[in-house]
């Protein structure tokens, strides 16, 4: 007797050989992938939830490796000023943000992220615990940091108080089964060095993941080479803070040594092309590090840089922008890009052992697409199905732990009304307006 068994599927196991299983069947016991193989298998297991791919593609959960969920409150706004973040981010989150603004922007970017095939998250920003809340009630996996700035910020009067937060939020969540804590400084022109190693020893005590801005602002490149005659990565290197659990988000504006130095110390990279784009940012040099075999992840940034909190979403603009950047369209084939998308994300995080891929022993992190939407025919190459003509609306399943949270479609659980949080977080719109217009 198994929990489920997902049948009549084209299984893209993200291997190590990347292995697909066509007209698949998958077994589920309890949280972890129990077995996979032919039709043979349902004659092998008994089940009382037996769900129809029918003739589907089923991957790997997707994985967001850098977002600020509850700033879903603020999108649409500043979208096309300069200098959003000091110009409009900060201000209003300093007026506006408060434990119910994080967990209701939690649970509405949430619900987006579940119904865009995202099934682990890593996110930092402030009230942390509230997103955690709101992870747990959905029962999506979240990797979560208290942010840190050098400033007062929404959940503390004092500079840095967000190390004191982070011992108290790590500890409460240390120990669960869907969230890994994190420590979070914003970045090396918000921190300075003693708060940058006080967050080092945080993460080496209690061996969880340090992640923060890296080589993202022009202004921060310059900046550091005018206080340390150095980039951001050699300073971060310098003060002793690089190292396997440090997660560089963004990393764009790196030279040829700093990308030596990133491999080196086993840096994470979460790459972030919706929002560098859009912001004008530059494009990271990833292919360079690809090469190299370094860990490299997709990300979001928040939905006030990205505005969407999809991972599926990304994917064809990687592939787009880097063969349009590197002039070479056989750069980035699809199978490359949702390795990064899935398996990559999980070795960013260091959790590749438990997600990432379709492997039995692994956790049942998954996602089924339906194959009968007219942009998903005709199918010759199912990675490019998937990074090229896929989107959100064609994820008709997702599974977290061995837990069915999206079904047909829809945000399956009764205990979350997503028609009400949607209506929660319009009533806040015209409070936010008010504020952003009298900046």
């Amino acid at each position: 007797m198994v929990s489920m068994i997902i049948k009549n599927i084209n299984i893209l196991t993200m291997n190590k050989n990347k292995d697909i299983i066509e007209n698949g069947v998958l077994v589920i016991k309890d949280n972890l992938i129990f077995d996979m193989g032919d039709e043979s298998l349902l004659k092998k297991y008994s089940c009382e939830n037996i769900i129809d791919g029918k003739n589907g593609i089923l991957i790997p959960g997707m994985i967001n490796t850098h977002t600020h969920t509850s700033m879903v409150v603020f999108r649409s706004l500043g979208d096309d000023v300069k200098d959003r973040l000091k110009r409009y981010l900060f201000p209003l989150e300093k007026i506006l943000v408060d434990k119910d603004l994080v967990y209701l922007g939690a649970k509405y970017g949430i619900m987006e992220m579940l119904l865009g095939g995202v099934t682990t998250f890593t996110d930092m920003y402030y009230y942390e615990d509230q997103v955690a809340r709101a992870a747990k009630e959905f029962g999506i996996r979240g990797v979560l940091g208290e942010t840190i700035v050098d400033f007062p910020s929404p959940d503390s009067k004092e500079p840095y108080g967000g190390l004191e937060y982070s011992k108290w939020f790590i500890e409460k969540w240390i120990d669960d089964d869907l969230i890994t804590p994190a420590v979070a400084p914003h970045a090396i022109y918000t921190n300075d060095k003693k708060s940058l190693q006080k967050a080092a020893e945080l993460s080496e005590k209690y061996d969880i993941p340090m992640m923060m801005h890296v080589a993202e602002m022009g202004y921060e490149l310059e900046e550091c080479e005018k206080k340390y005659n150095m980039t951001p990565v050699e300073y971060l290197d310098s003060i002793g803070v690089l190292n396997e659990r440090f997660i560089s988000a963004h990393s764009i504006l790196v030279t040829e040594k700093d990308i030596d130095l990133l491999h080196k110390k086993s840096v994470g990279i979460s790459h972030n092309m919706g929002a560098n784009s859009k912001g004008a940012k530059g494009v990271a040099p990833i292919s360079e590090m690809y090469k190299r075999d370094m860990k490299i992840g997709l990300g979001t940034d928040g939905p006030m840089s990205g505005n969407t909190l999809d991972v599926l979403t990304q994917m064809p603009l990687v592939g787009k922008i880097h063969k349009l950047f590197n002039e070479d369209r056989s750069i980035f084939p699809a199978n490359e890009i949702l390795e990064m998308a899935t398996i990559g994300g999980a070795r960013v995080l260091n959790l590749d052992h438990e997600i990432g891929s379709i492997e039995i022993g692994k956790k049942a992190d998954l996602v089924l697409f339906e194959t009968d939407s007219i942009n998903m025919q005709p199918i010759y190459d199912f990675y490019s199905v998937l990074v090229y003509s896929a989107n959100p609306g064609n994820i008709d399943t997702v599974i977290v732990d061995g837990e069915i949270l999206v079904k047909n479609k829809k945000i399956f659980q009764e205990k979350n009304n997503p028609s009400k949080i949607i209506e929660e977080l319009k009533a806040l719109k015209n409070k936010i307006l008010e504020t952003a217009n009298k900046l």
